[in-house]
């Protein structure tokens, strides 16, 4: 039985499996048509129908995981407390991130498309220079707008999250326990959080495409704020999870059945949108079944995960700290290898394994050898500070 009160190892099993597949689907971006950084040689329509199964749920997943974070930290440091280590755990990494870490990336894009033909070195001061007259933006946050919009989240969310949570805790645990009790708990807890994603979908994703622009991105706003508070209000919400247990089966099943259908229409999009091919009245259900596609693949997950990973161990505390390092790190490991990878005629699985292999390995030492062990690095990667060696005496009895 879940404890909902104290740390919830399997949620953070699935936060670092879902950072994981955010990498590999960041090397699946190297290969597959749609607009990207950089590109290989070998990039065609092969690797689509899997980026397309992981693509609706992958960060909604890591918001929703964010929130139910966001409610244990807030109950152990208030609102003054939460501010403050968002501001240091995430500001810290996006200043580094944006200056340093994710410059490659756009010299290596604007290089491959032709628009500057220098170093580095002559590329960097005009990347940090805001009226340079780049096609891109610089200087950027490229894949770290997740953090950008998640400090900005928690920063809306501090002042008000002591009296939701005791709402939640009071009020709200009666409301929820009532929603989501018996058989029509199942039907519940598929259905509700769904109903604001579609009114987005509808009214919002055709007049606001995702941009990351943090002042214009008003439907990906709301579909990952909306996440993120559904992770926060049903963090300790017994009734919640209990529904999710008893759900795992025909949200498996649902996910499944999904995720194979869509992947038919998505294969043929083009043939079925087209307004002769008599097809094209599936389009708009198809983009509903999306969005429910997505949250019965969050479901299916926090339901296995639940399940079968919630325990510790060396190994989870380990990745538990090294994962946000790695997310910041492997975009520009991927771009900067795989730039130089496919230039030097290999096939396409000697590539692949290449490149997996360096980006995998190359955020492993880099964290290990590096931004774990140099202190002052530390905060810059959201590393808490490194401890101070104690003696052992003082050790025991202190708080885990």
């Amino acid at each position: 039985m879940t404890k909902f009160n104290t740390r919830r190892h399997d949620l953070d099993w699935l936060r670092i499996i879902a950072f994981l597949l955010l990498i590999f689907y960041h090397i699946g971006m190297f290969y597959v048509p749609w607009d990207w950084h950089v590109k290989s040689v070998h990039a065609g329509e092969g690797a689509e129908p899997l980026m397309s199964l992981l693509n609706p749920w992958r960060l909604s997943l890591l918001f929703f995981i964010s929130g139910v974070a966001l409610r244990f930290l807030s109950a152990k440091l208030g609102a003054g407390g939460l501010a403050r280590d968002r501001v240091v755990r995430m500001g810290l990494p996006i200043l580094a991130g944006v200056v340093l870490v994710v410059a490659p990336q756009s010299w290596l894009q604007l290089v491959e498309s032709g628009e500057f033909d220098g170093g580095f070195l002559a590329f960097y001061p005009q990347y940090l220079n805001p009226a340079s007259d780049f096609s891109i933006i610089t200087p950027t946050w490229n894949h770290l707008w997740y953090i950008v919009y998640l400090l900005v989240y928690s920063l809306m969310l501090a002042p008000v999250a002591g009296p939701i949570s005791r709402f939640m805790e009071g009020r709200g645990a009666a409301i929820t326990g009532r929603l989501f009790a018996g058989r029509l708990g199942i039907v519940m807890v598929i259905a509700l959080p769904l109903l604001p994603h579609t009114a987005y979908r509808l009214f919002l994703d055709p007049y606001f495409p995702t941009t990351h622009n943090l002042v214009w991105d008003w439907a990906n706003h709301a579909h990952s704020l909306t996440i993120l508070m559904t992770g926060f209000l049903l963090a300790k919400d017994a009734a919640f999870w209990a529904a999710i247990r008893r759900a795992i089966l025909p949200v498996i099943v649902l996910t499944l059945a999904l995720g194979s259908g869509l992947t038919v229409v998505w294969s043929n999009w083009d043939m079925l949108a087209s307004s002769t091919s008599g097809w094209d009245w599936i389009i708009w259900p198809a983009r509903m079944a999306r969005i429910a596609y997505a949250w019965l693949a969050i479901l299916s997950l926090l339901a296995l995960a639940e399940r079968y990973l919630n325990r510790a161990g060396p190994a989870l505390t380990y990745m538990t700290e090294a994962v946000f390092p790695w997310y910041i790190l492997h975009q520009t490991i991927i771009v900067m290898a795989g730039f130089w990878l496919t230039r030097q005629g290999l096939d396409v699985w000697t590539e692949f394994a290449l490149l997996v292999l360096v980006t995998m390995g190359g955020c492993a030492l880099l964290h290990e050898y590096l931004i774990r062990r140099v202190g002052w690095l530390r905060p810059w990667f959201g590393l808490k500070p490194k401890p101070s060696r104690r003696p052992a005496a003082m050790e025991q009895g202190s708080p885990a």
